[in-house]
């Protein structure tokens, strides 16, 4: 008996001790892999969506103010989805270098499904061999340094095209109204500028400015269309975060979402089958180009005709888009600082004078300006939220313990306006980028500095990007003199899509700084 005992004791007293282990250790084993924090108010099953977009502020401003309290690295839940925002360079550095293959997938979102054919679109597709392939025939065949020196002339013609043409309208004005500044708006300038070269460099064709009454409505339906993808592709759907109601589509955003994939469908099959049929020309833009290397061959066992219009499509909204609102913000920023303005047209008479038009080859002498463009993507990039990311695997980021299938956004505005790297964040400095950081660049090596993202997933068209708006901007302000038209400050709102497009129209005031003359009218 008192043998039972003392085993029946001794089973008794080890049993206590797995009890212990099991329920005492594991709070040890969770701080060694701890979890990002979690902001409070989650709903049930909604998470943090009622939260967000209850919020009077911006969603890349809200989720700034999460980072002042929670910390460089948070989750917040979307639906029923984990998604940790990132919000600090040093946590940009780890994640982007140490684990960057690890997050260099996409989520499969309601949007992209639908607007991106079904995940094809290089910029949305998963991570892996045809991600791969495409973006490396997208990377040497359109966006190439190479590739960019040889589109250089499309450039050049259609932005002298739209010096003319507006100092054309211009002329028309003032002998009407006997001014000497008209009204011009400026986000309808640049977006038709941008809409023109991009389209020329990728299917050959020019619309706005082509005298063709039916060749500007379609350029119209066709900037409306885009417009409403870069809004709709942003758009984080009921089915996203209740994926059995899916089906409801609550707000009918699927539904939208279709109707714009379909027209822009249409679009690009119209495109599409010209090229097909006029082969000669197949090696003078980004399209044919795509027929000659592809040859009708799929990659992994996607069709070759879905391929190319998808990449077409993401060039051309990519392109346009990104800078239409570059363009913008840096003419709002200049016409809130005046003194700033004047700065950048001392360095053009300075550089370039009064008797020629400015060449492409004269940007690399204009520091400051290129310190303005840096600023402006600092304060106001394209894209204040970088298009989500997803883990791939379990992983370790900052310390904390981040698993598979977590979706990353990265908060970029605060990581270009955190106090740390910038001293005045909020105020617009192109100055700081002739001294104290002067050697900082945009291409994704300096982790403060992200308004293209980093590592394998950054957008592949910094070089076009950068190009085309030193040399759009350049060209406009050697040209033309121009005035705020209201005694208020520029209006700076912005609706966010995909990128921060500005809510209101940018109207300016006006006139060439030269005779008509050199025009060449």
């Amino acid at each position: 008996m008192d043998t039972y005992l003392i085993s029946t004791l001794a089973i008794g007293i080890v049993s206590l001790i797995i009890f212990l282990c099991l329920f005492l250790l594991p709070p040890f084993k969770a701080s060694h892999l701890k979890e990002p924090p979690i902001v409070h108010g989650a709903w049930p099953i909604l998470g943090h969506l009622p939260l967000l977009s209850g919020s009077s502020e911006p969603l890349h401003m809200a989720l700034g103010s999460m980072t002042d309290k929670y910390g460089p690295l948070f989750t917040i839940k979307l639906g029923a989805t984990k998604t940790i925002v990132l919000s600090s360079s040093e946590m940009a550095k780890e994640c982007f270098t140490k684990n960057d293959m690890v997050v260099s997938s996409r989520p499969k979102l309601v949007a992209i499904e639908n607007l991106s054919y079904n995940f094809t679109m290089v910029g949305f597709a998963p991570y892996g061999s045809y991600w791969r392939k495409l973006r490396k025939i997208v990377t040497l065949e359109l966006l190439s340094n190479r590739r960019i020196e040889l589109l250089a002339h499309i450039r050049v013609s259609e932005v002298g095209a739209s010096i003319k043409e507006l100092v054309s309208v211009w002329s028309d004005n003032k002998n009407s109204n006997n001014d000497e500044y008209v009204f011009v708006e400026m986000k309808k300038w640049f977006s038709e500028l941008a809409f023109n070269t991009v389209l020329r460099m990728i299917v050959g064709k020019r619309y706005f400015g082509s005298m063709d009454a039916a060749s500007e409505e379609k350029a119209k339906r066709c900037l409306k269309t885009m417009r409403e993808f870069m809004h709709l592709v942003a758009v984080f759907t009921v089915g996203d975060a209740i994926p059995y109601l899916r089906w409801l589509d609550l707000g009918g955003h699927e539904k939208a979402m279709k109707k714009i994939a379909k027209e822009l469908d249409e679009i690009l099959s119209e495109w599409l089958e010209e090229h097909r049929k006029n082969r000669v020309l197949d090696e003078q833009d980004f399209m044919g180009m795509m027929l000659l290397i592809l040859r009708d061959n799929d990659i992994d066992g996607i069709n070759v005709d879905t391929i190319i219009k998808a990449t077409t499509l993401a060039m051309i909204v990519g392109g346009v888009d990104t800078v239409t609102v570059t363009l913008t913000w840096a003419m709002c920023l200049l016409m809130r600082n005046p003194n700033i303005l004047e700065k950048a047209k001392e360095e053009l008479d300075t550089q370039v004078g009064n008797q020629r038009c400015i060449k492409e080859s004269d940007i690399n002498k204009m520091v400051y300006l290129q310190a303005i463009v840096k600023e402006t993507l600092r304060l106001c990039p394209a894209a204040p939220l970088s298009a989500p990311r997803e883990f791939t695997q379990d992983c370790t980021l900052g310390g904390y313990h981040i698993k598979k299938g977590t979706q990353l956004i990265t908060n970029i505005w605060k990581i270009n306006t955190n106090s740390q790297s910038w001293p005045y964040p909020l105020e617009f400095k192109p100055e700081r980028f002739l001294t104290t950081h002067k050697d900082v660049d945009v291409r994704g090596h300096h982790f403060e500095l992200l308004p293209f993202g980093s590592g394998r997933r950054m957008c592949p068209g910094v070089s076009f990007g950068l190009q085309m708006v030193h040399f759009t901007l350049a060209s406009f302000l050697h040209s033309f003199e121009i005035l705020n038209p209201s005694s208020e400050p520029v209006d700076m709102t912005g609706i966010l899509g995909l990128t921060n497009v500005k809510a209101t129209p940018l109207e300016v005031l006006v006139k060439p700084r030269f005779s008509p003359d050199c025009y060449d009218l």
